[in-house]
């Protein structure tokens, strides 16, 4: 067998004295009087090349230990079929210190798929490429594209992984993610050591959209696509969509301590001004406990809702938190959310963002001063403390009032009559009076900042167009990484790889001993 420019004929080698062999020539470099005047990064290179060479032979002198034990017993398979054939087969295992090749008894018949339970008890991989590079893969995935991938797999391991196979590695490394979090959020016993979760239950969600292949784009936005002419062949002109994107719907729960604070901490926090500095709140902000944050293309957004209210459940099913849902207004959103918390006859506080309204009066505010006018910010400030204070409806009036008495035409009042009527139309989720006396948070900056991250920074990279099996993938396991489940994914991904290659195909679920 030859590897990586490595002769070992099988026999020749006794246990681990190939891998001896390689330190000794690592030593034998590193003495050498000609690498006495290298620089250490040199250095380092040379260790990291050949000490990678040295670790694989030792994992092959592994395997071949491993490869003399097989079992005596008929090996029978779920169907209750017995494998009276044995012969010895071999397969390759590209590994995170280059490719190894592992020998073992196949267990097969006449018109029977072998069996191998060294593979089981290994726990290998259908495909050439070990977890360890399938880990690597998926967590680079996450990160960056996939040209990128294999540039880095080919950097710091010992394996090689095509873009192709890093695509599908990807998909396979992703798909326990849903079962994973309905393992999480079964019933645990109560641990009186582990440290009681904040008071305030924050469930919320959004959209965000991601560049598809125009096959993967829904059929509506393909059709707009289909009729619209663009002006331009490379780049769509002004007012031109290039219907490419398909809305994912991004969801985040977690718990957080009540903040109590008051209007004027809020507004100088916002608009702070040398007449009106910044009042500091009696208490330093809490941070997010036990954040979970994902995204979905393939999940409708109420299947992703009925998620958040699931992970919600699991953390209070004795409904002793306070449970409160951010939004930023959408109405499709809104309605699942309430028809959700009806059905799970959940108490749900809505609260509508407090930077959506803000931007709804400074665009009513550049409808009244001139561009740069300091007033226009006093003027915000005002009317900003006047909605914390609970008066939402008495702003929109005083907005249509202040429009009609400068005589402002239909045209110049729109920004006007749009806040006022955004202010009306949402008044039962603008009582900020009470959510700051109740400590409860009044903006979305956790969901908007999954938004970015989860979606933005990895899905809109330049020239991105996705499948929606590969989107979905990648979203998933940014998921994990952001929540900081990736790990505990990983060994539960592991084990349902066990079951699903292994121990399935024998009976009983169990396979066989090897000594």
């Amino acid at each position: 067998m030859k590897t990586h420019g490595i002769t070992r004929e099988t026999g020749h080698n006794t246990g681990y004295a190939w891998a001896y062999e390689q330190y000794e020539a690592i030593v034998k470099q590193l003495q050498s009087e000609e690498n006495q005047d290298l620089t250490h990064d040199k250095v380092e290179k040379l260790v990291e090349r050949e000490g990678r060479e040295m670790l694989r032979r030792m994992l092959q002198a592994h395997f071949d230990e491993r490869s003399q034990r097989n079992t005596t017993e008929v090996v029978t398979d779920a169907a209750g079929v017995g494998h009276t054939h044995k012969r010895m087969q071999r397969r390759t295992l590209e590994t995170v210190f280059g490719e190894v090749e592992i020998t073992r008894q196949g267990h097969g018949g006449i018109g029977l798929a072998s069996l191998h339970p060294l593979d089981g008890e290994l726990n290998l991989p259908t495909e050439r490429y070990s977890h360890a590079v399938r880990e690597r893969v998926a967590e680079a995935a996450s990160k960056e594209s996939f040209d990128e991938v294999i540039e880095e797999i080919d950097k710091y391991s010992g394996a090689h992984v095509p873009k192709r196979q890093a695509e599908a590695l990807t998909l396979r490394a992703a798909q326990d993610f849903d079962a994973f979090y309905e393992q999480q959020q079964k019933p645990a016993k109560v641990d009186e050591k582990k440290p009681i979760s904040a008071e305030i239950l924050v469930v919320t969600a959004d959209g965000k959209g991601v560049p598809m292949r125009k096959q993967d784009l829904r059929p509506q936005t393909q059709a707009a696509a289909a009729k619209q002419t663009p002006h331009l062949k490379h780049r769509p002109s002004k007012g031109e969509k290039p219907h490419r994107k398909r809305m994912a719907t991004v969801a985040a729960v977690y718990t957080i301590e009540p903040w109590a604070r008051l209007p004027e901490h809020i507004v100088g926090e916002l608009h702070p001004s040398k007449n009106s500095p910044a009042t500091p709140s009696a208490s330093p902000r809490p941070r997010p406990q036990n954040k979970r944050v994902w995204a979905s293309l393939s999940h409708t957004p109420q299947e992703v809702i009925e998620q958040a209210f699931s992970e919600a459940d699991a953390r209070d099913p004795e409904r002793a938190k306070r449970w409160v849902a951010l939004v930023d207004g959408n109405p499709t959103q809104l309605s699942l959310l309430q028809a959700t918390a009806k059905k799970l006859g959940v108490v749900l506080v809505i609260i509508l963002d407090l930077i959506h309204v803000l931007e709804y009066l400074w665009s009513a505010a550049w409808a009244l001063f001139s561009e740069a006018d300091p007033n226009a910010e006093v003027w915000v400030s005002q009317h900003l403390h006047a909605i914390l204070s609970g008066h939402s409806s008495t702003v929109a009036a005083g907005l249509r009032r202040s429009a009609t008495l400068r005589g402002l035409s239909p045209k110049q009042r729109e920004p006007i009559d749009r806040c006022a009527d955004y202010l009306l139309k949402y008044r039962d989720f603008l009582h900020y009076d009470d959510y700051l006396a109740a400590g409860f948070p009044i903006a979305t900056g956790v969901i908007e900042g999954a938004c970015r991250h989860l979606v933005k920074d990895r899905m809109e990279l330049t020239g991105a167009r996705w499948t929606t099996d590969g989107a979905e993938a990648v979203l998933r396991l940014r998921a994990l990484r952001a929540s900081g489940d990736f790990d505990r994914y990983w060994s539960f991904h592991l084990e349902q790889e066990h079951q699903r290659l292994h121990t399935s195909h024998y009976a009983n679920h169990k396979i066989p001993a090897l000594a």
